[in-house]
């Protein structure tokens, strides 16, 4: 410190330099803040992105003629709303085949079932032989399995005329319909008809350095975390708030980071796939914290300090170990206590011992 003095008289002819006490100058003009005691929020802060809480891509599960499409690309649908019909009249007609072998081989299958009864009557009386008997069983019983395949047949034409009409599998919005109306599609094509986003809820996937997984382990057995996330560029804007819900079963070795997932209800649809957002992820609080406004902490060759402001209004050029930062707050963890008063704004005119002269008090502590 008296070194720094003794270069500064030098370089001013042999001068106390200027604002320095004995010197000729006037003080210093600086902004000022106050060291307090106060909670300060333990936050992890990184850059994510927005995720699909599912993606669908809409398929034909029968072949045919796409005779219209019911919604408008972009929109939202509904689980269970019309998407698309595939011309039904092929699926009706095998329906109507169906449906009539089946009410053929009942009515066979109840006459079997009368014969069988009077055969089962005149095999007593010996009217007619054990052999017609036992043929009477055996056309009532492959007569009952003919109805089952039948029923079946019905069954599943039944169910292809219900996959000529597409609805939505999921809730969600649409994405740029990729075949239109006239085109002929099935189950082997390649490309889907149409793809669907799940938006509400919606996820957001960050990283954050595998060296925090401990403390996020440790946060996570007590309590629900807080996800807030902004898009990323918009600051001023007010956060959204979710929950964290997946933290990965792997820290990635190329990297050294830890991959999470957080859950929003999206309600109003502000957070859109694929978009960037700032993510802050909120582990907690350190309720003891002596914090500065963050602008009063300044870096030299020996590492992080403050100018604090002594009785004699003078600067004090303090070393400290610098916490975490938190909304233009920053967490001391050595060498300030509550109620100094530090620099905030003026620190490139101040020297150790020079004169001060406050301008204003920052809004901050």
């Amino acid at each position: 410190m008296a070194m720094s003095v003794a270069v500064a008289c030098e370089r001013n002819g042999g001068h106390p330099a200027p604002g320095v006490r004995g010197g000729a100058g006037a003080p210093v003009p600086v902004v000022v803040g106050r060291a307090v005691r106060q909670p300060i929020p333990i936050e992890l802060r990184a850059v994510g992105s927005v995720e699909a809480l599912a993606t669908v891509s809409v398929r034909a599960r029968v072949s045919g003629e796409i005779k219209r499409v019911h919604f408008k690309e972009g929109s939202e649908v509904k689980q269970g709303a019309l998407l698309f019909t595939i011309d039904p009249r092929p699926f009706q007609v095998a329906l109507a085949e169906a449906e009539a072998r089946l009410a053929r081989d009942r009515v066979l299958l109840e006459q079997a079932k009368t014969e069988l009864q009077r055969y089962a009557d005149l095999v007593k009386q010996e009217y007619v032989t054990r052999q017609q008997f036992d043929q009477a069983q055996a056309n009532v019983a492959a007569l009952t399995a003919s109805v089952q395949v039948d029923t079946a047949a019905v069954d599943n034409a039944e169910l292809q005329l219900d996959y000529a009409s597409i609805k939505a599998p999921i809730s969600g919005r649409t994405g740029s319909l990729l075949v239109n109306a006239g085109n002929i599609v099935g189950p082997a094509d390649a490309k889907p008809l149409v793809v669907i986003l799940q938006t509400r809820p919606v996820y957001v996937q960050f990283t954050v350095p595998g060296r925090q997984l401990a403390d996020i382990r440790a946060a996570v057995a007590e309590h629900k975390l807080q996800v807030a996330v902004r898009p990323s560029g918009q600051a001023a804007t007010a956060p959204l708030l979710g929950q964290l819900e997946f933290v990965d079963n792997a820290v990635d070795r190329a990297s050294g980071s830890i991959a999470l997932k957080a859950q929003f209800d999206n309600a109003d649809g502000a957070l859109w796939p694929g978009q960037f957002v700032d993510v802050v992820l909120a582990l907690g609080e350190q309720t003891d914290a002596v914090v500065v406004p963050t602008a009063a902490v300044q870096t030299g060759q020996q590492g992080s300090f403050v100018y604090v402001v002594s009785a004699g209004q003078t600067a004090q050029l303090r070393p400290v170990t610098v916490g975490r930062s938190v909304d233009g707050l920053t967490a001391i963890e050595r060498g300030i206590e509550p109620d100094e008063t530090v620099v905030v704004d003026g620190q490139l005119r101040l020297i150790p011992g020079a004169l001060i002269a406050v301008k204003s008090a920052s809004s901050r502590p």
